[in-house]
């Protein structure tokens, strides 16, 4: 089975406020872009994606990620991080009704395509399913089977809401990349031991951080897709 991927990003201005102790207000645009953009690449180099949907109304951010090959989705509720989800799931499956969709963090900048494909593979047993992330509290993917409603809870406790919602908590060791989600200074160091993409190397190289064990900021090899993508709509 091939996955749309549905992936919110709220205006960059806004973005990772709780990066302050890290990043500037200068600079935390930026960053978000840059985890945005190493999201998308590695999504799209997933053997088990089929296209990628990013819901934003901001500007730079849509044409930056249209360039690497997402089709953007203007979010057009405004109400918030579901409503965009729901919006955006409504539009893929306008054209394809039979899409299976999944939700996907946008700030998971050591993403590894393989260890996507793990986690929809598993995805594909349930008619919904969500993986946690790192910290155990949150969500950082919700897939939703064909025919089935995503019916997403992200925001706080998302994982007990989610699970609350009858979708099933996927089990798996080893995809920690598609855990970490990057929200404080720590998530940031966490993911820079993982190895994070080129962009967001390039972004935090900018910032004074210790990373883990004195390491400096390195960047996986930019993912190449393997195969090409349509749009969802």
């Amino acid at each position: 089975m091939q996955w749309t991927l549905v992936i919110p990003l709220k205006p960059l201005a806004r973005a990772k406020s709780r990066l302050s102790d890290t990043a500037s207000d200068g600079l935390r645009p930026g960053l978000a872009l840059a985890f945005a953009q190493d999201t998308v690449a590695a999504a799209l180099a997933c053997p088990a994606v089929k296209d990628v949907a990013v819901v934003t109304n901001d500007a730079l951010a849509g044409r930056e990620l249209g360039v690497l090959g997402a089709h953007i989705v203007p979010d057009e509720p405004g109400g918030g991080l579901n409503a965009a989800l729901a919006h955006a799931t409504a539009v893929v499956r306008s054209s394809r009704p039979e899409s299976a969709v999944a939700a996907l963090n946008a700030d998971l900048p050591a993403l590894r395509p393989l260890e996507l494909s793990r986690v929809l593979d598993a995805a594909t047993e349930f008619p919904r399913a969500f993986l946690p992330d790192a910290a155990e509290i949150g969500t950082t993917l919700l897939a939703a089977a064909p025919g089935r409603e995503l019916l997403p809870a992200f925001g706080q406790d998302s994982r007990a809401r989610h699970r609350a919602s009858g979708a099933v908590e996927l089990p798996l060791d080893e995809v920690d990349s598609v855990r970490q989600d990057v929200d404080t200074g720590e998530d940031l160091r966490a993911a820079l031991a993982l190895g994070v993409g080129p962009r967001t190397a390039a972004a935090a190289a900018r910032l004074l951080i210790t990373h883990p064990k004195g390491a400096r900021a390195t960047a996986r090899p930019a993912p190449t897709a393997p195969h090409s993508h349509h749009n969802p709509s």
